[in-house]
C-alpha cells in the first residue's frame, strides 16, 4: 500500500507555503509530517485537520497508490 502527498505539497508552494507552515495552521505534530514527507500513512484525524485548514477536500492532498503501481513505478 502506498500514499502520495505530492496533491499537498503542491498546494502549499501554489500557497507560497513551507512544509512547517502546515503545522501551525493546520495544528498537526511534527510527526505526522515527518511521515507524510515520506508518503507514510497518516491518521484520518490529521487529514481532516488540514482539509479544514485548506477547506479542501481529502483526494485534493493525498492519493492512494495500488499496490500494483507501485512496483510498476519502482522497477
Amino acid at each position: 500500500m502506498a500514499w502520495s502527498y505530492e496533491r499537498l505539497w503542491i498546494m502549499l508552494v501554489k500557497k507560497k507555503m513551507k512544509r512547517i507552515d502546515l503545522i501551525k495552521i493546520a495544528g498537526i505534530n511534527s510527526s505526522a509530517l515527518a511521515h507524510m514527507g515520506k508518503d507514510e500513512p497518516v491518521t484520518m484525524n490529521t487529514l481532516g485537520k488540514i482539509c479544514e485548514a485548506f477547506h479542501c477536500r481529502l483526494e485534493d492532498i493525498v492519493e492512494y497508490i495500488p499496490e500494483s503501481a507501485s512496483e510498476e513505478i519502482q522497477e
